[in-house]
């Protein structure tokens, strides 16, 4: 019997119930009956009373298996997002520098002499006096003062183009100041992008350097648009927000690409020729040369970054 008494009820506990029985005149199968039934509802409380706690306990630790599987996902996740969006910027960056877009049909201009530049002032006069090339450069001799441009600091705003070329007045002329005209670049899904004569808000419109030729004229319209990361880029008329992005994919044009302007109710045909990557302080891509009708559309490059300007250079198709 004591052998399976629980360990709470002691020896000297178990003595005192017999010696009360026996006093008592009771029998001792009737003290054994009821010391058993008792370790048994006792035991079987105590088991109840376990599974309960164990169930409550179980309660309040369980977690739903998608709070447990998110909460071991969503940090990986995370992690991999971010290496996505660093590579994503970082890569195409890096690509571009150490390979560029196409080596072999691309060329790396470095700036040509001083005496061979048309600096903004005189091409403004050539291009309203309808002189040649060589009469302008012969008025900037030796004996005029250097232009020096300013290198900008890469954390200005580059949608103003004020701020890529400081020292050089964007103002249009009087005939100029409204001119206003489209572009069309079907290979690039660039369709009907405004282009302003003059201006510095490049998040509105393309803008064309003042006092380069216009369409269809002998020289060169100089367009410049924005460019971001190409996995921004949407070119979309229904993109309020076209302009931020539209020239990101111009330097991946390729000879023989075309470009259509509309000016003047005229649609002219611009055929690509090259490519070339120049330093940001190379004004010379405003040069007019008058023995031909080209097109020249420059943005920053690589795209999404300020370090260089790339520039493609067309020509108009033959017979217009």
């Amino acid at each position: 019997m004591a052998k399976q008494l629980p360990k709470t009820v002691t020896k000297q506990h178990l003595i005192s119930l017999y010696r009360q029985a026996i006093m008592a005149n009771v029998p001792i199968e009737d003290v054994d009956e009821k010391i058993r039934r008792a370790m048994l509802r006792s035991a079987a409380t105590s088991k109840l009373s376990t599974q309960d706690d164990k169930q409550q306990l179980a309660r309040l630790t369980k977690v739903p298996r998608f709070q447990k599987y998110s909460s071991q996902f969503v940090p990986v996740f995370s992690v991999l997002v971010g290496f996505f969006l660093i590579g994503s910027a970082v890569v195409p960056i890096s690509q571009t520098l150490l390979f560029g877009e196409d080596a072999g049909s691309m060329a790396f201009l470095a700036p040509i002499p001083n005496d061979q530049v048309l600096i903004p002032q005189v091409i403004t006069q050539a291009n309203a006096q309808g002189e040649a090339v060589a009469s302008a450069e012969t008025e900037t001799t030796d004996t005029s003062p250097e232009f020096k441009p300013t290198i900008v600091n890469s954390e200005l705003d580059f949608t103003n183009l004020s701020n890529w070329f400081p020292n050089l007045n964007l103002t249009p002329s009087a005939n100029e100041a409204q001119l206003e005209y489209s572009l069309d670049i079907p290979e690039l899904d660039i369709a009907n992008a405004k282009i302003k004569v003059g201006g510095s808000n490049l998040d509105h419109s393309l803008i064309q350097y003042p006092g380069t030729s216009l369409p269809g004229q002998p020289g060169s319209p100089v367009i410049f648009g924005h460019s971001v990361l190409r996995q921004f880029y949407n070119p979309s008329i229904n993109n309020p927000r076209r302009y931020f992005s539209i020239f990101s994919k111009i330097m991946t044009l390729k000879t023989g690409d075309k470009i259509f302007v509309t000016y003047d109710n005229v649609k002219y045909t611009y055929i690509v020729k090259k490519r070339e990557i120049v330093k940001p302080e190379d004004i010379y891509i405003l040069e007019q040369a008058y023995d031909g009708k080209r097109l020249k559309l420059v943005t920053c490059y690589p795209e999404g970054t300020y370090l260089q300007r790339g520039v493609i250079t067309a020509e108009i198709a033959t017979g217009q």
